[in-house]
């Protein structure tokens, strides 16, 4: 029987957090992992796709471009690896864990018992269920190709689908882009959505939206306006927590089909010895979420002390060429905002580098409060940065139009777009009454 303050299950990006920080802090800790290290985003997500993008920007063939994202994650995988993890004083099991009472778990051969169980077992991509479908391509193998997919289907225009319908069409594929809804990103505000599409369709991705196929010989898909014919498919059509083979019911573990049920603190409902936390959590599916949520657990499984897991601006990025950034809420989210734009392709730094698109955009609420931004353009996953803090504390377009920002960046069409929603009373008749007015008594 091991004994331990912590039983972690699953080594991706939250898991891992936790445990370092736990064992650092002096917590007896218990890291069980059936996969590889690292979890979903250093294998088979974010750092691999990313690399793949950078590549295929640098116009690499493809057998070097997939070298270049081995290379990333092996130069990535000593921080997340059992060597370093057992150096930190963490007792890892490389095994399935499985629930054999409310008490306990047994992996590898061995009982755990411990105070507090932590539930990060992450999620994988979902299949649709198209009758005649090959396997199609999820992300988990996508990074496994030798070869360059002579036409990739991407069915999916989330990030992933638009994300990897670049990347492979810069290294050479035809590439066809299917999404169900009426357009690309839909989370992100519909002019962002325009814009990455267009940029897909100038480089020769083809996009078909509102359909989806209903019935495929192999990989030929069958859509209302005609066939497929690709070689690949790729499903990206969202995600599904991992729960097989945790026996939940064994350790008296609430679940549904967006994961652990937990409350706002991330303990499960049912069993107050369990925490989850990231995709099996069912709160968002993203890696700096699941970061994030560590500390959470940390002080409530820790320290005893209360949190609660509601970001108050949670960003979001899709790294294609432009990059569209977003946080807080959308315009559509925001009936009675208004709504200020400053165009990137004006700041000066736009016309030195020769931009011709992209934009800021911001969702102000009653005075001039900051409900949300979306950013498409050059580095807007580095610029959405600064109005999600501003509007994790509340701030508004007051404090972004008084900020000194270095010249010439394109961050300065934050500050511009702020700036704009003083211009009617700044430059208005009545200023400059007030104007003469003082010009005329002033000594």
């Amino acid at each position: 029987m091991l004994e331990a303050d912590l039983c972690i299950v699953g080594a991706g990006s939250g898991g891992l957090s936790v445990a370092a920080g736990a064992a650092r802090m002096g917590a007896r800790v218990v890291l069980v992992e059936r996969g590889t290290m690292g979890g979903e985003c250093l294998n088979t997500g974010c750092v691999p796709s990313k690399a793949l993008l950078s590549a295929a920007r640098d116009d690499m063939a493809f057998p070097e471009a997939m070298a270049r994202v081995r290379d990333a994650i092996a130069a990535i995988a000593p921080h997340d690896s059992e060597e370093r993890f057992r150096g930190l004083g963490c007792e890892v099991i490389r095994a399935s864990a499985r629930f054999v009472s409310p008490q306990e778990m047994e992996a590898g051969g061995q009982r755990i018992r411990a105070r507090r169980f932590v539930l990060a077992t992450g999620s994988r991509a979902a299949v649709p269920d198209i009758a005649g479908l090959a396997p199609p391509l999820t992300n988990e193998t996508l990074f496994r190709l030798e070869s360059l997919p002579t036409h990739l289907a991407i069915l999916g225009g989330g990030p992933v689908g638009v994300e990897m319908a670049q990347g492979f069409r810069r290294l050479g594929a035809r590439v066809t882009l299917i999404e169900r809804g009426p357009r690309l990103l839909p989370r992100d505000e519909p002019d962002a959505s325009a814009l990455i599409e267009n940029a897909l369709e100038r480089e020769g991705v083809t996009v078909r939206l509102g359909e989806a196929p209903t019935l495929a010989a192999g990989t030929r898909l069958h859509l209302p306006s005609g066939p497929v014919e690709a070689t690949h498919v790729l499903a990206a059509v969202g995600r599904v927590p991992v729960t097989d083979g945790l026996d939940l019911e064994a350790g008296g573990v609430a679940h549904d089909a967006k994961g652990i049920t937990v409350d706002d603190g991330l303990r499960s409902v049912s069993n107050r010895r369990v925490f989850a936390l990231g995709d099996v959590a069912g709160r968002g599916q993203w890696t700096h979420l699941a970061g994030w949520q560590a500390g959470i657990v940390l002080r409530r499984a820790l320290f005893l002390l209360p949190a609660h897991a509601r970001p108050r601006a949670l960003p979001s990025v899709t790294y294609c060429d432009p990059e569209s950034a977003q946080v807080g809420l959308t315009e559509a989210q925001a009936p009675g905002c208004t709504v200020q734009v400053a165009e990137l392709a004006r700041t000066d730094r736009g016309v030195t580098d020769g931009l011709t698109e992209g934009r800021v955009k911001l969702v102000l609420g009653k005075r001039g409060k900051l409900l949300g931004c979306s950013i498409v353009g050059p580095h807007a996953g580095e610029m959405i940065g600064l109005p999600t803090l501003a509007i994790a504390r509340g701030l508004g377009v007051r404090e972004l139009a008084g900020l000194i920002l270095p010249y010439p960046t394109l961050s300065e069409a934050l500050k511009r777009a702020a700036g704009q929603h003083f211009e009617p009373t700044l430059f208005g008749p009545r200023t400059q009454s007030l104007v003469r007015l003082i010009q005329r008594w002033m000594p």
